[in-house]
């Protein structure tokens, strides 16, 4: 097989791929963009968007059973599981089918439906030995699951973000692994959508709130709807002929086993790295054998490899990895002239009710870079009056600043429409605002944000 020979060849054509794609081809037109799975980006095939249908659809069914406090009564619920899993599939078919389309649009040339590794720092090879010899490279392969101990050798009734959009209807009780991101907002969709969940946790985290005060008021609102232990104790988790028995130290002391029709995977994922042969390119690899990188470049030490989005393992969000991507095609394009990229403020939103937001410097990161040097705000949302008209009262926001200054450093927030408030208060981390001036910007009244600072 004749070898293939082009400037920068790039791994993977998700987000992070797509945009290092687009930013690299500014610069040379000899650019190739291989595909080793299906085309179509984590986010519009198994992530954010079939994740926000599920989500939708369990909102308006909670809505639907919450009206009478408002006076209006509805009666005779009812939810139809395979509707709600036709439409989650049709919608999140045509998301895809926007992705294909903007794949369709790369000239054939451009493109390479094949899995690659290494042979060097220059050389790809693919499973059928066709060489393709590259001046620069960008990988963006993207994340796979990650399986504990506990839920390997699971099959039929194991569940991950990967398939469990395919399920034909919903089932009738679920274990969820992992009260992170993923796992709390489909376990939560999953509940108020008439699936009797039980959620599982190690070591304490719900979905990566760092306050303690604000992740304890989290664990009581969320226990309030559906079983979930932070820190749990699961001793085995074992497959059957119909599902799953999962045996556990449930909260009141007792050892039980329960079962369920399926286990969901919501342990984390992990760069997907492992078949790329990267100990042959000489670059340095970190203890999880992902490259060393420099996050304003993507240049993996000083060779002539990038990488982008969640194979960097840094975070693992869309804006962060069209960001990225944009910033290491770019790079790759115009190697050897590096230059640093914008890096956006760091936002981060969990769709679950009440949403989660964090915005700029984390708490961890704060008591490591401003020790005694910031000052804290914290305002409730029970008595806030837009919230209490809504009846979605529940939740807190904490804002940190500079002493002194007055900067602006970040907020984590529990609370209703945290989506929206986060977005305001990552524009006034990125604009280096002082408290000061962000209390002179206008607000009406009466909105969610009134009276929050």
């Amino acid at each position: 097989m004749t070898p293939l020979q082009v400037e920068v060849a790039i791994i993977g054509a998700g987000t992070a791929g797509m945009g290092a794609y687009r930013a690299a081809r500014k610069h040379t037109d000899s650019v190739l963009l291989i595909e080793g799975g299906a085309y179509g980006t984590t986010c519009a095939r198994v992530g954010c968007m079939p994740s926000k249908l599920l989500i939708a659809a369990a909102e308006a069914a909670h809505q639907a059973r919450h009206a009478e406090p408002f006076g209006v009564k509805v009666t005779g619920v009812i939810v139809d599981g395979v509707a709600v899993m036709a439409r989650v599939a049709s919608e999140r078919n045509r998301f895809v089918g926007f992705v294909l389309e903007s794949v369709e649009a790369i000239p054939q040339g451009d493109r390479l439906k094949a899995k690659v590794h290494f042979q060097d720092a220059n050389i790809l090879v693919t499973e059928q030995g066709r060489s393709i010899h590259a001046q620069r490279v960008v990988i963006a392969t993207g994340s796979i699951p990650i399986l504990p101990p506990l839920l390997k050798g699971l099959s039929a009734h194991l569940l991950t973000n990967e398939n469990i959009f395919d399920l034909p209807t919903l089932p009738k009780s679920l274990a969820v692994f992992g009260p992170g991101v993923l796992g709390m907002e489909l376990g939560q969709a999953m509940s108020r959508l008439g699936v009797s969940v039980k959620m599982f946790g190690v070591g304490g985290g719900i979905v990566g709130i760092h306050d303690s005060a604000i992740r304890e008021y989290a664990n009581k609102v969320f226990n309030e709807e559906f079983y979930l232990d932070a820190s749990a104790q699961v001793e085995s988790v074992k497959e059957s002929a119909t599902g799953i028995d999962v045996h556990y130290l449930n909260r009141d002391g007792s050892w039980q086993t329960e079962p369920f029709d399926y286990v969901l995977a919501a342990t984390g994922r992990a760069p997907d790295v492992a078949g790329l042969a990267l100990k042959n390119t000489g670059i340095p690899l970190n203890e999880r054998g992902v490259p060393s990188f420099d996050r304003y470049t993507g240049q993996c030490g000083n060779s002539p490899i990038f990488i982008a989005g969640d194979a960097s393992n840094e975070i693992p969000l869309l804006h962060e990895a069209a960001d990225q991507g944009r910033i290491a095609g770019d790079n790759a394009g115009r190697y050897p002239d590096i230059r640093s990229g914008l890096r956006r403020t760091p936002l981060a939103v969990v769709f679950t009710d009440p949403q989660v937001v964090s915005v700029g410097f984390n708490l961890e990161q704060l008591h490591q870079h401003f020790t005694d040097r910031f000052a804290t705000g914290l305002v409730s949302f029970e008595d806030q009056g837009r919230s209490r008209v809504m009846l979605r009262n529940k939740g807190m926001l904490k804002v940190y600043a500079e002493q002194g200054s007055g900067l602006f450093l970040g907020a984590e927030m529990f609370g209703p429409a945290a989506e929206h408030i986060g977005h305001l208060l990552g524009w006034a981390a990125q604009n280096r605002m002082t408290v000061s001036q962000m209390l002179e910007m206008p607000f009406y009244h009466p909105v969610l944000t009134t009276y929050q600072f």
